[in-house]
Formats: structure tokens, sequence, C-alpha cells
């Protein structure tokens, strides 16, 4: 299981929201290539970076922040969300150095988008669902839409994305626990790895995610855990290799020199 850390970006500075709400936000750095080498020493082998100006302005607000990490780790892999709606911002990104593009109210908005990134690009789709009772968050988590989650799940599986992240919203940034149960139902339906979001507190929640790892659950986003102390990313790490074998994900990611796009459902993961 991959243990992936989040730099969430609002105004350039590094924060965590409580379930997404933008003025609930505790700032933990000004410097994202600083917060990022912390991880990476800390032994990241993949970031998980969203702009949550774009997520709710529907356009790339902190696209410089994500450029000066790509440029300063080159070789680890890092996928970005957050008010990507178009082609042009996709190509920017990917030509920046990033080598996951994440979309998210696009997808639900217009879910031929994602047919066809998975037409262009086979192999590399991930789709991100945001969840809040059941039912999948857009722009910004700040409206919820009519649609299950497992229902889109099933849904993109058929379109041929490779993964699947699942967020629970009302755990998001609360430290409460991650959401077991729901991640497992969710990953029951479809026959494609899925990555746990939202709620990830201490090395129990690692630990419990682990004994469900066969079930198809492949890795884990944590952001607020980490940076408050009440995790530590290199421990939950050596427990996860430990406890669940070889990763489901492929982490040579870095090797791979065809760009891989995740399209994350909901602005917690793309916006």
């Amino acid at each position: 299981m991959l243990m992936i850390p989040a730099i969430d970006l609002k105004d350039g500075r590094c924060v965590r929201l409580r379930q997404g709400k933008m003025e609930d936000e505790t700032v933990f750095g000004d410097n994202p290539v600083e917060v990022a080498r912390r991880w990476v020493d800390a032994g990241a082998r993949r970031l998980h970076m969203v702009d949550l100006n774009g997520a709710f302005e529907g356009r790339p607000v902190n696209a410089g922040a994500i450029r000066a990490v790509a440029e300063a780790f080159p070789e680890l892999p890092i996928q970005v969300g957050g008010g990507i709606r178009d082609e042009d911002t996709v190509a920017a990104y990917l030509e920046a150095g990033v080598q996951y593009v994440i979309i998210g109210t696009k997808a639900v908005s217009a879910p031929h988008f994602v047919n066809d990134l998975c037409l262009e690009f086979p192999g590399h789709v991930i789709v991100g669902l945001d969840s809040r009772d059941g039912k999948v968050a857009i722009d910004g988590w700040s409206k919820l839409s009519n649609h299950s989650a497992i229902d889109m799940a099933m849904r993109f599986e058929q379109d041929g994305v490779e993964a699947i992240v699942f967020t629970d919203i009302g755990r998001d940034g609360m430290m409460s626990g991650v959401n077991v149960d729901s991640t497992v139902e969710l990953a029951r339906e479809v026959h494609i790895p899925v990555i746990a979001s939202g709620g990830i507190s201490n090395i129990d929640d690692v630990r419990a995610l682990c004994g469900v790892a066969d079930e198809g659950i492949s890795g884990a986003i944590t952001g607020r855990a980490i940076y408050e102390g009440t995790l530590d990313l290199a421990e939950a790490q050596r427990l996860a290799d430990e406890l669940c074998g070889a990763c489901l994900l492929d982490t040579s990611d870095a090797a791979d020199e065809r760009p891989r796009v995740e399209v994350w459902v909901g602005a917690g993961g793309g916006g």
C-alpha cells in the first residue's frame, strides 16, 4: 500500500481544510517546495497536490507553485488537481513535469471528457470520487451532485480507468479515522484498485487499511495527520510495506516517459 502525502495550496501557501471548507484552514507552510522536500526526505514515493483556489474558481491559480515543486523534484511522480477544465491546462501541467493531472468537476459535467482521456491515454486514467452521504460533490465540494459514488465508479471503470480515489468529505481534515467500511464497499463493486482518502489520523488507521488491502485498497492519501505529527509518514510506509507486501500501484512512474492522467470526481481531489 502506497502512502501519499498531500499538499493543498491556497493563495500560494500550504494549508489543510476541514471538510473542504475554505474558511476553515490551517496554514502549515509558506514555501511549497520546502514542504515537498520534507515529505521526499521522509521517503514519499508520490506527491498529491491540490490547487484549492483553482477548484473553486474553475481555473489554475497556484500553478506557479506546482511547477516549482515539479522542477525541484523531477524524479518524483506528482499528481495535481484543482481548476483543470480544459486540455490546454492539462498540456501545460504535463509540460511542466507533472506526471498526473486530476480532472474533477469537468468529469461530472461532461463525462465524455473522461472517456476521451481514456482513449488518448490508455492505462493512465484514474477517477477520484469525493463523497458526502454517498453522493459525489463538485465545485470545491460546495455542491452535491445527484450521482452515486458507486454508480460513477462502475461507469468510469467501464471507460477504462486504472484506479479510483475515494474521499469521505465528512472525515477529510477531521482526523476522526478513515471510513474503512465505505471504502471497502466501493472497492468490492469494481475490479480496479481503490485509493483511500480522508480522515487518516494515526498508525492504527494505516493498520486498519492494510487489513482490507486484499479487497483492492492499494493506497492512502494523508494530510493533516502528518502535518500535526500524529502520523509519521516514514513509519506509516514501513508498516504498509510490511503488512501489505508489494504495493498494488506502480511506483516506477518516473521511469515512464509518457505522462499519466488521473481523473478525480469532486474538488477535494481535483475540482
